[in-house]
């Protein structure tokens, strides 16, 4: 019987097929020969220390107007599978957490990428912490006077939810800027958790640089240009890929982080580079293969497919 990759994300209806890492993922998959089953994270169940998933067999296709088709409806015991994937895209909210947990569960039986137990102790924003000599003035915090601080220390700032993603509610407020109270007001309202703010960084109207890291090794790069009048590079609000070479900076931070990424267990990462500072690791559902695919002529899920396989075999 072929092995089984299973894919824990949202809906096959929701994603952009032309875009999508989890679907170029899929492809790969299927072409070594592995059974691909689809399933939402609001279908795992835990019972008696047995996980099962709800979904269906699935034959994916490269076909932006039909990218795939059901098989056949299981539920399935995720022991039963060789690698799980942990592809969801956030919020990263309770639910994902509890995700993590339940994931956990299948270790050292099942393969699950990223590492559930680090996906969980690193989020997006939180994680580059880890590496502060290559961040911007960074503060994360709820408490107003620490925010007004910083903004009179370094004016130009940029806030941003702790758990965003996406570029949602990324806002530049400049250091005359009326909006400073009712902002906050209205963001500390919608949600209690913690903001990022940080020194806005000029560097970031020529757009910012994702690197894809596959265990700890650079795969490609491609450069994110925002769209006129915007600051968010992230090509799902505008932005537009394009060839970037790195520079011997970009290269440190990116050789800094090849262990950690390592140690943890975080196989597939994306990380967001403004000028020579570090500003976000993505490790729930990182994206940029396609895009740089595209531009450079490689196949970037091959390479990680390699590691993956590298991994089941020891």
């Amino acid at each position: 019987m072929p092995p089984i990759a299973a894919f824990q994300m949202d809906a096959l209806d929701a994603i952009n097929p032309k875009g999508d890492t989890t679907l170029t993922l899929m492809l790969e998959a299927q072409a070594r020969g592995y059974r691909i089953f689809h399933y939402l994270p609001s279908t795992l169940a835990f019972e008696n220390g047995k996980l099962t998933a709800s979904g269906h067999f699935v034959q994916v296709h490269d076909d932006a107007a039909h990218h795939y088709d059901v098989l056949s409806a299981e539920t399935l015991d995720l022991r039963q599978v060789k690698v799980v994937w942990l592809r969801q895209d956030p919020p990263f909210d309770m639910a994902y957490i509890t995700s993590t947990y339940l994931l956990e569960s299948l270790a050292p039986d099942v393969l699950v990428v990223n590492n559930p137990d680090a996906v969980r102790n690193c989020p997006e924003k939180w994680f580059v912490n880890d590496f502060p000599q290559y961040l911007p003035p960074t503060l994360v915090t709820t408490h107003l006077p620490a925010i007004e601080d910083f903004r009179k220390r370094h004016g130009d700032i940029i806030v941003k939810p702790l758990y965003g993603h996406g570029g949602n509610a990324v806002f530049r407020l400049k250091e005359d800027d009326g909006n400073f109270n009712a902002l906050l007001e209205f963001m500390f309202k919608t949600s209690p958790e913690a903001l990022v703010i940080q020194k806005f960084l000029p560097e970031v109207k020529d757009g910012d640089i994702r690197v894809v890291l596959v265990d700890g090794e650079v795969a490609g790069q491609i450069g994110r240009v925002p769209a006129h009048g915007e600051i968010r590079s992230n090509l799902r609000v505008g932005g537009t890929a394009a060839e970037i070479s790195l520079t011997p900076r970009q290269w440190e931070i990116c050789d800094a982080l090849k262990q950690p990424l390592k140690d943890k267990g975080l196989l597939l990462v994306g990380i967001d580079l403004i000028g020579d500072y570090l500003t976000e690791v993505n490790v729930t559902s990182p994206t940029g293969i396609r895009s740089i695919n595209a531009l450079y002529g490689v196949k970037v899920e091959a390479q990680v497919w390699d590691a993956v396989e590298k991994k089941l075999a020891n």
